[in-house]
């Protein structure tokens, strides 16, 4: 798994210095759900074009009840200044503000709590980086999902608020989405529900794949 943090782990109710001032975790997240996303470092391309994608989709986030926060082992003071370049690359206004905290590690004490270094990226003084990982955590504030990628694969967010709208639907109705699931598409009634069960749990109906094994577990129905 990556990171230091297994699915279903509670978050750490860490403290830290941020863009926004010291904050402590759980208490930042309050009811919400989370997102945790570690970069590199200020300053570098690939992270500039990464949070600017953030920042442009911090709305659909925000409407969805989920609150994002970024970490790498950068100063608030770099983070600030680079702040004005994510918003100029963006086609915005040069400030310094974004639509959510960084989180300043800078002496990497929550990148080895949380497993986020990366031993094949090094700063100059040859020291790990951290790599790009993306923990999002239940209004539970346990770990519902993690991702990791390498210094040099900038990530999806369309993606990951897809993932979100996944993770929000299927822990409210007991279905699970296909590969390649977009919000508004069919889902799939979880084969531990019986017929019976299933046609009173979805009114809308349930559509059944026929299948050379002659098995009913390819279960369809419209979203909830």
């Amino acid at each position: 798994m990556p990171g230091g943090l297994l699915l279903g782990d509670e978050a750490p109710n860490f403290e830290a210095n941020t863009t926004i001032g010291r904050i402590r975790f759980h208490d930042y997240l309050g009811d919400s759900w989370g997102i945790l996303f570690s970069h590199p470092r200020d300053f570098t391309p690939v992270c500039t074009t990464e949070l600017g994608r953030a920042a442009k989709l911090a709305p659909e986030f925000a409407k969805r009840n989920v609150k994002m926060i970024a970490l790498s082992i950068d100063s608030v003071e770099d983070h600030l200044a680079w702040s004005k370049d994510i918003n100029a690359y963006n086609g915005e206004e040069p400030t310094e503000k974004l639509p959510f905290p960084i989180i300043d590690d800078k002496n990497r004490d929550l990148a080895i709590q949380l497993g986020m270094l990366d031993p094949a990226e090094k700063d100059e003084k040859g020291m790990p980086v951290t790599a790009r990982v993306v923990f999002i955590f239940g209004p539970d504030k346990n770990l519902k999902l993690s991702i990791l990628y390498p210094a040099t694969t900038g990530r999806n967010f369309d993606e990951i608020l897809r993932v979100i709208i996944s993770l929000q639907l299927t822990a409210e109705k007991r279905v699970a989405t296909p590969v390649d699931w977009k919000n508004g598409d069919s889902v799939m009634v979880l084969p531990t529900i019986p017929e019976e069960e299933a046609k009173k749990l979805f009114p809308k109906g349930v559509f059944t794949k026929e299948l050379p094994s002659g098995k009913k577990y390819l279960r369809y129905t419209p979203q909830p």
